[in-house]
């Protein structure tokens, strides 16, 4: 099942996606930008943690398309913890021309769509480096999300450490959000 948003579908990950995914992984803009540590991947490498993680029901992977520019980037929700419904989700655009277009902000939303309405869930969790400011607007200013702490120190990214910004959103929250916005009409998606 392909999750549709306004302008996006965020779709299971295929094979061909894998030179994408690998591009963002060893892009040093991309990866200064999110949490986490990285070292330079390989084809061979991509491919077998592909063959490790397309089945895995605990940590969904999606690729967000558009249909003028096919695919550009990378959604996902991950550990997901089925007894206490909660998970956490991140995203990766992968190129500058794709973003501020709204790309980022209909990922969200369809995410949390999904997660809320199909999976059930209660939230979702998050994090985000100090300095990624459109990070924090996407999801603060735009979509919701709380900030709900700060871990100091916590990621060493250009030879320093830096905090954390813990966000999170709650399934009320999300419903609140659609209200008040109208973000879904039924012209809107399919």
């Amino acid at each position: 099942m392909d999750i549709k948003g306004k302008i996006v579908t965020l779709r299971a990950m295929e094979e061909d996606d894998q030179e994408l995914l690998r591009q963002m992984v060893n892009d040093p803009e991309i990866e200064k930008m999110v949490g986490g540590y990285s070292f330079p991947i390989s084809k061979f490498q991509q491919s077998k943690w592909f063959e490790r993680n397309s089945n895995d029901q605990n940590n969904i992977r999606l690729i967000i398309e558009t249909q003028e520019d096919g695919a550009v980037g990378f959604a996902n929700i991950v550990n997901i913890d089925w007894k206490n419904r909660t998970a956490f989700h991140g995203i990766k655009i992968a190129n500058k021309k794709f973003r501020a277009r709204g790309i980022g902000a209909d990922t969200v939303m369809a995410v949390m769509r999904y997660a809320f309405e199909e999976l059930q869930l209660t939230r979702l969790d998050g994090t985000i480096i100090e300095y990624n400011e459109p990070s924090r607007k996407l999801y603060c200013d735009k979509c919701g999300w709380k900030v709900e702490g700060i871990r100091r120190n916590a990621v060493f990214k250009s030879n320093e450490y830096h905090d954390e910004i813990i966000v999170g959103i709650l399934r009320e929250e999300y419903f609140e959000l659609l209200k008040k916005n109208n973000y879904w009409n039924k012209q809107d998606v399919q």
